[in-house]
């Protein structure tokens, strides 16, 4: 199992981090290689995502299940493929710094299985720290766009 896990501070308060994380229509876009996301539910939603494989061009299709709202602290998912065998969980930790910092943690973990395990573990631990780096600092830079 790939697992990764990225923690940066935002000029906002605790309840602005939570504002923004908590609704998954807000932060979708920033994830890397988003392509379209389709919202079911206020706890469920598909997204396709697209990005390289080695040379290869790879598009995935995700179901994103919201398993905890932890308010103000803690927004909790599952991942599970529909393009691909894998399944997954990630969250978004907010603690407070101070009434205008927030420390905020990003995590995801992922594992394949099926016939594409033995290719796809490997992928996912070599690019999951940069996408979870990446989609925390994103989103951290979108809530302190957004409360400026």
């Amino acid at each position: 199992m790939a697992s990764s896990s990225h923690s940066t501070t935002v000029k906002a308060s605790q309840a602005e981090v939570w504002n923004f994380v908590s609704d998954m229509e807000k932060w979708a876009k920033l994830v890397p290689g988003y392509r379209e996301h389709t919202i079911i539910n206020d706890k469920q939603s598909t997204w396709k995502f697209a990005g390289n494989v080695g040379v290869l061009k790879k598009e995935v299709e995700v179901q994103i299940d919201i398993t905890g709202w932890e308010e103000p602290t803690k927004i909790s998912f599952e991942l599970t493929g529909i393009s691909d065998k894998f399944k997954g969980a990630g969250s978004f930790e907010a603690d407070p710094i101070s009434d205008s910092e927030t420390k905020m943690t990003g995590n995801l973990e992922i594992k394949a299985g099926g016939l594409a395990a033995a290719v796809l573990n490997p992928v996912f631990s070599a690019v999951l720290p940069k996408a979870t780096t990446m989609l925390t600092n994103r989103v951290a830079n979108k809530i302190q766009t957004v409360n400026a």
